[in-house]
């Protein structure tokens, strides 16, 4: 399933993939913004609608609680930007990310060691 969010909607997912369960004022007391009760109450709402969150009744309130993994989320998201970023292309995306002048050496270290693994794993592929 593609999963889109709006910048709005990924704020308040990122507060329930964070802090689990939450009620509307927990979900905006958690977000940088200053937003009313009733905004963070409809962006819940069309998450649900959408069928990326939930809800349980919790006495009066309701608690919502993400029904996407954070990590589908990212997939679906990088995929997008690949798409229409990066025309599709793994490498250019890889070359923007490594030109980035504000990664330290211990972060491109773990990105090489990431990709290095990749490549040991696809040379096991082709023994099996």
């Amino acid at each position: 399933m593609a999963v889109s969010f709006t910048d709005r909607e990924l704020d308040v997912m990122a507060v329930l993939w964070e802090r689990g369960p939450s009620t509307v004022a927990e979900v905006r007391g958690a977000l940088d913004d200053d937003l009313a009760y009733t905004t963070v109450l409809t962006v819940l709402r069309t998450l649900e609608d959408k069928g990326y969150a939930g809800h349980q009744e919790a006495g009066r309130a309701y608690r919502y609680h993400a029904l996407v993994a954070r990590e589908a989320a990212g997939r679906s998201a990088l995929h997008r930007v690949l798409g229409k970023l990066f025309a599709g292309s793994p490498e250019l995306l890889l070359t923007q990310l490594v030109d980035e002048r504000g990664l330290a050496p211990d972060e491109l270290a773990r990105m090489r060691a990431l990709l290095d693994d990749r490549l040991r794993g696809l040379g096991e592929e082709d023994d099996a």
